[in-house]
């Protein structure tokens, strides 16, 4: 139960940064929740070890990603907070936080890699059923696109 836990908490961590970097869409972008998803497949808890050990593995190349993308937010706001609009200070923020975004979209796609390898053959085929489903709500709530007058 412990383990649980702990994948739990470290897998929210990564939730958190990953939806940070990938907009509204969240962890998984197009696929959505992943870690959610990973819970309706019943993992044994030799995948369940693995999947943490993976996290875990991952976590000092996260953090200062974590961290670097707080700090540009953080500078970013105190920016807008002066008044004063400066354009170069805006772009070298601007242009920091999208090499930080690309980082963690890496490091989400190695995770993500790195647990399929981890998935059964069923496990996979029911991800990959969820997953479309998961698609298939998100397109539903899109708004429709402007009308190409």
């Amino acid at each position: 139960m412990k383990s649980i836990r702990i994948f739990v908490a470290v897998a929210a961590v990564l939730l958190t940064v990953a939806a940070m970097a990938q907009g509204p869409r969240g962890f998984g972008g197009p696929d959505g929740d992943f870690h959610h998803m990973l819970q309706q497949l019943d993992l044994t808890s030799d995948q369940q070890s693995q999947v943490k050990a993976i996290f875990e593995k991952e976590k000092p190349t996260l953090q200062p990603l974590m961290q670097a993308m707080r700090a540009n937010h953080t500078a970013m706001s105190t920016l807008e907070a002066s008044g004063t609009f400066d354009e170069a200070k805006t772009r070298a923020l601007a242009t920091q936080n999208s090499q930080t975004m690309v980082e963690l979209q890496v490091e989400h796609a190695r995770i993500k890699s790195e647990i399929m390898q981890v998935l059964t053959g069923d496990q996979k085929a029911k991800l990959a059923q969820i997953q479309a489903d998961h698609q298939a709500r998100m397109s539903q709530r899109a708004p429709a696109p402007p009308d190409q007058d």
